[in-house]
């Protein structure tokens, strides 16, 4: 396992609309440890395969914000069935933004298709913070991040502002 380097904005890369999982093989397995690593090193509670560089349909989440009861959760080739209608916010930041929190609105359920690491198909319905995150997840498979649903201006200074904290001295913050 090894951190990978996280892409942030304005990387054109994170446009990229990645590609479906064809084979669940040993280099597929590798990649996802090396997500679940990078994802708890930044830290994180969600990481696209796409943020560190590779167009392939892979998330990991995990919402336990519990170091020693660690509940990684990992889908290939997810896709979202039937949203709710009903609406929820919360505060969102991403690894590819750091130092930007914006408040997003989203369905607040979903059921996700996806395949499990040994290629079995599961269909499960999520609803509050982890129906949030793997939306927010499944937005970078598909070349959107989180600021896209902002206003241009402010998307503008989101932007700005991330790539600001990520060039200031650690003492000048």
């Amino acid at each position: 396992m090894a951190i990978r380097e996280i892409i942030t904005v304005p990387d054109p890369l994170l446009k990229t609309v990645s590609k479906e999982v064809d084979n669940i093989d040993d280099e597929i397995l590798n990649i996802l440890d090396d997500m679940l690593e990078t994802m708890y090193a930044a830290p994180g509670i969600g990481l696209a395969a796409i943020q560190i560089g590779i167009p392939k349909r892979m998330l990991v989440i995990d919402i336990s914000r519990d170091e020693e009861n660690k509940d990684p959760h990992i889908f290939i080739n997810p896709e979202i069935l039937d949203p709710a209608e009903n609406l929820s916010t919360f505060e969102e930041g991403c690894l590819s933004v750091p130092g930007v929190w914006e408040e997003i609105e989203r369905p607040d359920e979903c059921n996700v298709r996806f395949l499990d690491v040994n290629g079995s198909e599961n269909n499960v319905r999520y609803s509050g913070m982890m129906a949030t995150v793997i939306q927010h997840e499944m937005d970078h498979l598909n070349g959107i991040v989180f600021v896209d649903y902002l206003s241009r201006l402010k998307k503008d200074r989101a932007i700005k502002k991330s790539i600001k904290s990520r060039t200031q001295d650690p003492g000048e913050k």
